[in-house]
């Protein structure tokens, strides 16, 4: 088998001294016994404007090595702190990320991937916490007519304002229910729409009455964060003009059949549901369970936030607003 030795300092004066006195890379490859194409990709990578010059070349080769990227070796330990990520139900793409932010490990997703269904056929469980496919939503026409009922005073979100859809403030928050088996009992999910940090309350029905309170209660303590807040058209959002006045901030709905519009919030709820199924009966359910689960989502990194966590940056606004 071959192999490629890598050039050093020396024979690069070599080289240098052998082509300034015009011989041939063939020739030089045979008196530094070394192949020609190595001669040949060594000018072709190393050689500046100003010709071949010693300094340069070990110069440029050194910060290739430097910044090329080492394959990482599955071992036991990094194998260990993968897996208690993915049963923490990170994704492998936010483990990727989270270990070359925090440990500087380059590692892809598609390895850890691989990682879990190696893990599948060897009869492990690691798979049973990957994210599951979200539910595929028909395209229907945004002039539609809800058939949910009529809401009073309701809001358009083509009143929102335009600052709102680039995402450069925080204080902009979206709205769902994630309704359980049966209809018996609901989620209350809230979600800020620059930083991802979510809120949640279980709840015994999704009346108005209930919906309301349990707003007002998840985002009091944030509610100098909170601008707007962006729901669907469901009855349970139509005591909005309280929320409005308990938590001084605009309430905008959606237009109907557009989930996309609220696509953060919708997403939020996939994630939510990977631990509580649709045959879950939320009044079986404790709050305690739902605000561990919340500080999970919270604390995992996320891609669109360059691999941050949504309760840091939260933690920071709240921190510098009332500084």
């Amino acid at each position: 088998m071959k192999t490629y030795n890598q050039l050093t300092y020396e024979l690069r004066c070599q080289i240098y001294a052998l082509k300034k006195i015009g011989i041939s890379q063939n020739k030089i490859a045979q008196q530094l016994k070394v192949s020609q194409s190595t001669i040949s990709r060594e000018l072709s990578r190393n050689t500046g404007k100003r010709g071949y010059r010693i300094k340069q070349a070990q110069s440029l080769a050194q910060g290739r090595r430097l910044h090329s990227r080492k394959a990482i070796k599955m071992t036991s330990n990094l194998i260990a702190l993968i897996d208690s990520k993915i049963y923490m139900k990170w994704s492998p793409e936010q483990i990727s990320g989270w270990l070359k932010e925090v440990h500087r490990i380059l590692i892809s997703h598609e390895t850890i991937y691989l990682h879990v269904w190696a893990d599948k056929k060897r009869g492990g469980q690691l798979f049973q916490h990957l994210r599951r496919k979200g539910k595929a939503y028909q395209s229907r026409s945004k002039d539609k007519q809800a058939g949910r009922g009529f809401i009073k005073n309701r809001v358009s979100i083509d009143e929102r304002p335009t600052v709102i859809d680039n995402k450069s403030r925080i204080g902009d928050w979206e709205i769902d229910l994630v309704i359980g088996k049966g209809h018996s009992g609901a989620l209350v999910t809230i979600v800020e729409r620059k930083t991802s940090f979510t809120v949640s309350m279980r709840v015994d029905d999704k009346s108005a009455k209930s919906v309301t309170a349990a707003t007002i209660a998840l985002l009091q303590p944030y509610k100098k964060a909170v601008h707007t807040i962006t729901a669907d058209n469901g009855k349970e959002f139509a005591y909005h003009e309280m929320m409005s006045e308990y938590l001084d901030c605009g309430v905008y709905f959606a237009d109907p059949y557009c989930s996309w519009q609220r696509g953060l919030n919708e997403n939020t709820n996939g994630l939510l549901r990977q631990y509580w199924p649709k045959a879950t009966d939320f009044k079986k359910v404790s709050q305690s369970e739902v605000e561990d689960v919340i500080v999970q989502l919270n604390d995992r990194p996320r891609k669109k936030l360059n691999y941050k966590l949504p309760a840091k940056l939260m933690a920071e606004h709240m921190a510098a607003i009332a500084a």
